[in-house]
C-alpha cells in the first residue's frame, strides 16, 4: 500500500533555495526507505506547499479540540519525517519557532502517528524548559537521525542514542554535470550583508568587497549567486548584491535562480564556490564543485568536519577573510581540489545508506 508521508518543517515553495534542499533531499531519502510509489507532501511553518499555517493562530485555534486545522491535516498520513528545519531543533532561535514544533509532534503523538527525525543538527538548548522538552520529543521520536557528529553526541546528553549518523541531505538530490564555463561563484548572503546577529554587517560588507577586489588582481572572474531569492524580509541575497552591484563594477555576471535545479546548475558550471549560504556550499561540493564556505554559525564546522572537508574561512575568527581565501586558493592545486570532493562524495553516499538503513524498517513496524 502507498505510505503518505509529510516532511515537515519544510517548503518546496521556499524563497530560501536551502530550505527546498531539506524538502527534495528528505523526500528521496524517505523514497529510498520506504518505496518510490511513497507519496510526499511538505509543511513548514508557514502554509507553504499545503495552504494550512502550523503558525500561532493555527495552534489557537487547534488546542484542546478535537478538531482543528492542524489535528485535520496531520490526520491524513502515516508518517511524518521531521527535518528540525535544518538546525531549529533547538532554542537558540528563540522558544517560539521550538513551540511550534513541540505542539505539532504532541499532536502527532496523540494521533498515533510515528515521528521520525531525519538527519538534521540537534542542540544547542541553552533553556531547563527547552532541555525538557527537547528530551521528551528525542524520546518518543520512533527514529532520530543526525547530519552530523556533534549533534549525535548532543543527542546522547539529552539522554537518546541516535540510530545513524548521517550527513545533510542535499547528497541525496540526484548529480548535475555541466560545462565547466564559469571561474569562481560567490555567494553573497543577504542574512549577512544586513543587520544580523552573526557577524558585523560593515565587515561582512567590507570583506566580500576585497575578496573580488583580490580575485580580479589575481586574474580570476567572479559571478555573483543568490541562494535565497524574493524573500519578502530584508535577508534576500539578490538585495544585497544589488547594493553590491551599484559600488563595484568587478564581477563578471549576477545569477539569480528560479529553482534548486538551476541554482545546482550554476555551481555545477563553476570552478569554485565560495559561500556564506551553507547549501550553497553543499550543493557545489554535492555535484563535485570544491567550495570554500564562510561560516558564520555552529552548524558549519561539524558537518564538513564529518564529510572529510577541512576547507572553510571563520567569519567569528578570522582577521581577514578575504586574504585567507586567497590564501587557500593559492595553496591548493586542482588535483587536491579534485581528490578532496571525491572524498567528500564517498563518504556522503555512505552516510546516507545508513539513514536510508535507519528509516527502512521501520513504518512497517509503525504501521
Amino acid at each position: 500500500m502507498t505510505k503518505k508521508v509529510l516532511v515537515l518543517w519544510a517548503d518546496n515553495q521556499s524563497a530560501n533555495l536551502g530550505v527546498r534542499v531539506l524538502a527534495q533531499g528528505m523526500a528521496e531519502v524517505a523514497r529510498r526507505a520506504w518505496g518510490h510509489s511513497s507519496k510526499i507532501d511538505y509543511q513548514d511553518f508557514g502554509p507553504g506547499d499545503s495552504g494550512v499555517s502550523f503558525g500561532t493562530r493555527s495552534i489557537i485555534r487547534d488546542f484542546g479540540r478535537r478538531r482543528g486545522p492542524i489535528k485535520d491535516h496531520l490526520r491524513q498520513y502515516d508518517a511524518i519525517l521531521h527535518t528540525g528545519a535544518g538546525d531549529s531543533f533547538a532554542d537558540i532561535y528563540g522558544f517560539k519557532r521550538l513551540s511550534f514544533m513541540v505542539y505539532t509532534h504532541f499532536v502527532a503523538r496523540r494521533l498515533n502517528i510515528p515521528i521520525f527525525m531525519g538527519p538534521q543538527t540537534i542542540g544547542p538548548f541553552t533553556t531547563s524548559i527547552g532541555r525538557f522538552l527537547a528530551k521528551r520529543m528525542l524520546r518518543e521520536a520512533r527514529v532520530v537521525i543526525t547530519r552530523d557528529t556533534a549533534s549525535a553526541n548532543y543527542a546522547a546528553m539529552l539522554g537518546r542514542a541516535v540510530d545513524a549518523r548521517a550527513t545533510d541531505v542535499v547528497f541525496a538530490l540526484p548529480s548535475v554535470q555541466t560545462e565547466k564555463c564559469r571561474d569562481i561563484v560567490l555567494n553573497v548572503s543577504g542574512l549577512l550583508w544586513f543587520g544580523n546577529e552573526h557577524v558585523n554587517s560593515e565587515d561582512y560588507k567590507s570583506s566580500i568587497r576585497k575578496l573580488i577586489a583580490l580575485l580580479e588582481s589575481e586574474g580570476r572572474t567572479v559571478s555573483l549567486l543568490a541562494h535565497v531569492v524574493n524573500d519578502p524580509s530584508v535577508v534576500d541575497d539578490a538585495a544585497a548584491i544589488r547594493q553590491l552591484v551599484t559600488s563595484d563594477d568587478l564581477v563578471n555576471e549576477v545569477l539569480i535562480p528560479d529553482s534548486l535545479g538551476q541554482v545546482r546548475e550554476y555551481v555545477s558550471s563553476a570552478q569554485l564556490v565560495i559561500g556564506s549560504r551553507m547549501h550553497a556550499c553543499l550543493n557545489a561540493l554535492s555535484v563535485g564543485t570544491p567550495a570554500i564556505p564562510w561560516a558564520y554559525s555552529r552548524k558549519f564546522a561539524p558537518l564538513l568536519a564529518d564529510i572529510g572537508w577541512d576547507i572553510s574561512v571563520d567569519l567569528k575568527e578570522a582577521r581577514d577573510p578575504a586574504g585567507t581565501t586567497l590564501a587557500l586558493l593559492r595553496a591548493i592545486t586542482d588535483e587536491q581540489w579534485s581528490q578532496k570532493v571525491q572524498t567528500v562524495l564517498s563518504q556522503t553516499t555512505e552516510r546516507l545508506e545508513l539513514a536510508v538503513e535507519a528509516l527502512q524498517p521501520n513504518l512497517q513496524e509503525a504501521a
